[in-house]
């Protein structure tokens, strides 16, 4: 899921992927990163081995092998609506979360990723799971269900919250948005859809029971994501509304290139300006072929997804977090509302708010190193060799010409600075505990 981050300003500082002109050091340099990338990712398929970035990609979910038949007792992968759109395109199709979907097309990953954090991308991600849960009880359901404080949203204002169980850990990870229309919409993942779905659905059931007003609705759209510095240009030349007044994490809807009935949400999962466009299904290829005549707009898939969100901090569900990782072990205490630390309200708050400020046995941390690639389930020692915790996510930043991962570490080694080191080919080499987002966010913000 798109873990958002607090947003560090409004302003929208120079990209550290801009286009600049090198000198001669820095571009013999370059290219030997450029040949080191394409030795440690000869191919894009490489990204989705479990090994390496683990699941990577979209939010959730464990990929299979992208050219494993289907086994009798599989069941087909799902398609979206965009599936022949991508084929058609040259995108390369792999098996993620039960969905056939686009890991690359005919650029390499590494163009994709760089191209989104210079002009602007258009990722497919209609295989989340969109839902609406109205009644006049709609804010009591969902506040039963996550760490958030929804009563207090502003019409057509979003934020990002967490399922919990009653031991605090982290079911799944979604976008909850208060819209002016007597409904929540909810955006969640993929690789949770079944017990998400569970989820609110035993719990619409409870309520209505008691004599609540509620209900739930699967929305059955796609979804189509654009996301770079020039994703809002773009867009605007297809809608009538100013898009200036849309800021992060809020929703309108509004006709896109003609299409009626469109929400569009500023947000996104690359650390960049961009937006979340809920089409009708049966309008989605005419929207993104809308978009891409404007040649800002190149089309990107789940290789360019998982580089882009972990230079941006953010979190892979199944990898980073899990039901076993509480909030604060994930260093995601900001998405705890004020209001439901008070009342100690939410699934799991006996167990979640006393490790606030608590010592913790485990922490998600950034890590930053050089030389080989750090992956996921290499070990992290102290400088004495002692292991101390373990990679969930890693890969090369196309941007930073280094090495960036998150793991869990304990407590007393998760602060910023602490030299660490980590296990890659059974050999050592040194990690430092880095500041996260790795590469700066650019969401747009108002002061």
């Amino acid at each position: 899921m798109e873990l958002h981050l607090p947003p560090s300003s409004a302003a929208q500082p120079a990209s550290t992927c801009a286009v600049r002109e090198q000198s001669p050091r820095r571009r013999v340099q370059s290219q030997r990163f450029g040949l080191k990338m394409q030795r440690i990712r000869s191919s894009a398929w490489r990204l989705f081995d479990p090994l390496c970035s683990g699941a990577a990609g979209v939010r959730s979910g464990h990929p299979t092998a992208a050219r494993r038949p289907l086994s009798s007792g599989q069941e087909p992968l799902k398609k979206t609506p965009l599936f022949d759109f991508h084929q058609s395109h040259g995108g390369k199709m792999v098996s993620f979360a039960g969905w056939s979907l686009p890991v690359q097309y005919r650029d390499s990953h590494i163009e994709s990723h760089l191209h989104t954090r210079r002009h602007c991308s258009l990722f497919d991600v209609s295989h989340m799971l969109q839902t609406k849960i109205f009644g006049q009880d709609r804010v009591k359901l969902m506040e039963s269900l996550v760490v958030g404080d929804i009563a207090e949203l502003k019409p057509n204002q979003g934020t990002l919250t967490l399922f919990t169980n009653e031991e605090g850990g982290i079911i799944d990870d979604l976008i909850v948005t208060n819209t002016s229309n007597e409904y929540l919409y909810v955006v969640s993942n993929a690789g949770c859809r079944e017990k998400d779905m569970a989820l609110m659905q035993n719990k619409v059931s409870e309520l209505r029971s008691a004599g609540c007003d509620v209900n739930m609705e699967v929305i059955d759209n796609a979804l189509l994501a654009l996301q770079g510095p020039s994703a809002a240009q773009v867009l605007q030349a297809g809608v009538s509304d100013d898009l200036r007044k849309l800021t992060f994490m809020t929703s309108a809807v509004m006709d896109v290139f003609g299409i009626p009935g469109c929400r569009v949400t500023r947000c996104g999962y690359t650390g960049e300006d961009g937006v979340e466009i809920s089409v009708p299904a049966e309008k989605a290829v005419h929207l993104a072929e809308a978009l891409l005549e404007n040649k800002e707009v190149k089309l990107a898939g789940l290789a360019a997804r998982d580089s882009l969100r972990l230079e941006a901090g953010l979190c892979l569900y199944g990898n980073d977090i899990d039901e076993s990782t509480t909030p604060v072990e994930g260093s995601l205490g900001w998405t705890l509302g004020k209001r439901r630390k008070a009342a100690m309200d939410f699934p799991g708050a006996a167990i979640v708010i006393p490790q606030i400020k608590g010592k913790l046995a485990r922490k998600r941390v950034g890590l930053t190193s050089t030389g080989a690639p750090v992956r996921q389930h290499s070990l992290i020692m102290n400088t004495e060799g002692a292991v101390i915790g373990e990679i969930t996510s890693g890969c090369p930043s196309p941007c930073l010409k280094k090495n960036v991962a998150m793991g869990y570490v304990d407590g007393k080694h998760s602060k910023i600075g602490t030299q660490l080191l980590v296990e890659v080919r059974k050999k050592q080499q040194e990690a430092v505990v880095s500041k996260m987002p790795f590469v700066p966010t650019r969401y747009y913000t108002l002061k």
